[in-house]
């Protein structure tokens, strides 16, 4: 049996090793937390009235937000700041910015079925060229150095050579609502068409539609993007039930199908990671799914966003992926779109446009 004075002296010692393996404790893992979580780094509401905006376009050489406001314009934002650095100038309208960094130059997709030529380095407008009319997004060909703008209200696509400014071709589509598309660095851009529940494939030297396939079980498709390497196309679709769908580039068929959240409208895939983004406004989720081989897939981890986030632009470098939100309400004096959903916003309010941050560390 101790003594008083053994106790005494036991007992800071005792208290010392039970903080200690305490410690040790806190440091290991939780249970199903292995995985190393996505976060808010940092929420940046920018100044200004009722907002309204589409895609968002990373330039990973300066660390700029390029984000089609629409009515504002293009507003670049710098990552590294939290700071607005410009409104690219005459691009009222803007739904999207593409970016071309081998002729330093961007072009801005303008509702009206214009693209604003701009300086990469110096964020100056350069001039306004008008090819076609109702534009909402489009992508760079790197094969042909053309620009494909997509103009779903007119059922077309239209295709410009990004050094001269020539409109080269107009492409009829069978589409009302054609989305988001990317090259295959063949001559090649895939393109999603809502209403069709399809993705097709677009040969950019002769401005034909070479393939199209369906998406099912994947319906409504919008987000896109590609993996050159396994040469699978990842489709977000906001169906009853939401999907990413993975396409076999060679064939089209869907040879994966994942879960995901409602009122998907950005897709982008890393290929350092091998990882797939699906950020999805309805439901505030972003997803990211771990793609194991060419037809295996898995859900890595999906964490809470913010209303309305539905479109997201990836920094790959710092393992980064950048969404905006704002605060909306539903006025019944106005219309609301209800194909969306029940009370999807018909107004924002003003000052309330946030760049939102999610990192690991």
């Amino acid at each position: 049996m101790p003594t008083h004075l053994q106790q005494k002296t036991m007992r800071p010692r005792s208290r010392l090793v039970a903080a200690a393996a305490l410690l040790c404790l806190a440091q290991l893992p939780s249970p199903g937390h292995a995985t190393a979580f996505y976060h808010l780094g940092s929420a940046v509401a920018l100044p200004g009235k009722a907002p309204a905006w589409d895609y968002l376009t990373y330039d990973s050489a300066r660390s700029y937000l390029f984000v089609g406001r629409r009515h504002n314009g293009v507003t670049v934002f710098d990552v590294a700041t939290h700071k607005v650095v410009a409104t690219i100038a005459d691009s009222k309208g803007a739904n999207k910015a593409i970016l071309v960094p081998a002729l330093d130059r961007g072009y801005t997709v303008n509702g009206d079925g214009s693209t604003t030529e701009f300086d990469l380095k110096s964020l100056k407008a350069i001039r306004r060229i008008r090819f076609g009319s109702n534009a909402d997004a489009g992508s760079y060909e790197p094969v042909t150095g053309q620009l494909m703008f997509t103009m779903g209200d007119s059922e077309k696509v239209a295709f410009m050579d990004a050094r001269s400014g020539k409109v080269l071709a107009t492409l009829p589509m069978p589409s009302h609502h054609i989305e988001a598309s990317a090259p295959d660095g063949h001559g090649n851009l895939f393109v999603a068409e809502r209403d069709r529940d399809a993705v097709v494939r677009i040969d950019a030297r002769t401005h034909q539609v070479t393939a199209s396939w369906p998406t099912t079980p994947c319906r409504q498709p919008t987000g896109l993007d590609y993996d050159a390497t396994s040469q699978r196309i990842f489709v977000g679709c906001r169906s009853d039930r939401p999907l990413l769908a993975v396409l076999d580039a060679k064939s089209g068929a869907v040879v994966a199908s994942l879960p995901i959240g409602r009122g998907n409208d950005g897709v982008a895939f890393n290929p350092a990671t091998r990882r797939i983004y699906a950020s999805n406004g309805l439901d505030a989720n972003l997803v990211v799914i771990d793609q194991q081989g060419p037809d295996s897939y898995r859900l890595e981890q999906a964490i809470t966003t913010r209303p309305m986030a539905r479109t997201l632009a990836l920094d790959a470098q710092r393992d980064r992926v950048y969404l905006v939100a704002a605060e909306g309400g539903v006025d019944p004096a106005m219309k609301v779109n209800t194909a969306v959903a029940p009370f999807y916003p018909n107004f924002y309010f003003d000052h309330t446009f946030t760049v939102l941050t999610y990192q690991k560390n």
